[in-house]
């Protein structure tokens, strides 16, 4: 039986049991990106991380063909405890499905990235809501103007996730995201949407649409999202991912990333 929240969850979703965004569930624990390649991908993608580390911080790389993650989640199956997986295979999104098994191979390297669901329960404790929970939504994604830095075949548009912040609170929320660099830190952006690319807010890339109330200033954070985009550009034979807001969730503590 799962001795903690963690792991209930995850084995909820191994049932097919939670098929909605992450958001909000198993409050206190780390939720990941996931991105898995070829084993001819693994190093440039892993430089990729190195040099764009507000998109894809690295909490975990598994061995080649292996899909338990034992750092972050011991026992866990990567191929069958997210949601929602997508595919791509030579730059276009091919299918979406429950769990990835008939894909799987031995030459298969996984990456863990780090999510910015991390960090909502801190800003929830600190009095600053999150829309997209509240009203059982996933957050707001956006392809940006900001390029990434390349690495070996790897290049692309950085993604961000946004969320309506009051202009009251916008320090606080920097300040109390900036404790966590490990799950993509402070924003990157505040304020006009367009300075970054993005013409209309109400039509994001991923996620759903988000409305704002008075006095809201739209806060933007570096999303793990982004390896999509870039697979879309950078047409890798293959890339798996988790489906945008349906994370892979650790049994790693959020406070266990935070920094003073």
């Amino acid at each position: 039986m799962p001795n903690n929240i963690s792991q209930e969850t995850r084995q909820q979703i191994r049932a097919g049991k939670l098929l909605k965004p992450t958001c909000g569930l198993a409050p206190g624990f780390t939720q990941a990106n996931l991105v898995v390649l070829p084993r001819e991908y693994a190093l440039d993608f892993l430089i990729f991380c190195q040099r764009n580390p507000k998109p894809c911080p690295v909490l975990e790389v598994l061995e080649p063909g292996s899909c338990e993650p034992v750092l972050t989640a011991p026992k866990a199956d990567i191929r069958t405890d997210i949601a929602l997986y997508r595919v791509y295979q030579g730059g276009k999104f091919t299918a979406e499905t429950e769990d990835i098994k008939e894909y799987w191979n031995s030459e298969l390297v996984s990456f863990l990235l780090g999510c910015s669901f991390t960090f909502e329960t801190a800003l929830i404790r600190a009095g600053i809501e999150m829309r997209h929970i509240d009203e059982g939504k996933n957050v707001s994604m956006y392809i940006t103007s900001i390029a990434t830095t390349p690495a070996g075949m790897f290049h692309g548009p950085l993604v961000v996730s946004m969320r309506p912040i009051p202009r009251d609170k916008v320090v606080k929320a920097v300040q109390i995201t900036s404790r966590y660099p490990g799950v993509h830190g402070a924003p990157v952006h505040i304020g006009e949407p367009e300075e970054i690319g993005i013409v209309d807010l109400s039509k994001p890339d991923w996620g759903d649409q988000t409305v704002f109330k008075e006095d809201e200033v739209p806060v933007f954070w570096a999303c793990g999202v982004t390896p999509q985009a870039v697979a879309l550009e950078s047409k890798p034979a293959q890339m798996i991912t988790h489906s945008p807001g349906h994370m892979f969730i650790t049994d790693i503590l959020d406070e266990d990333l935070a920094v003073l």
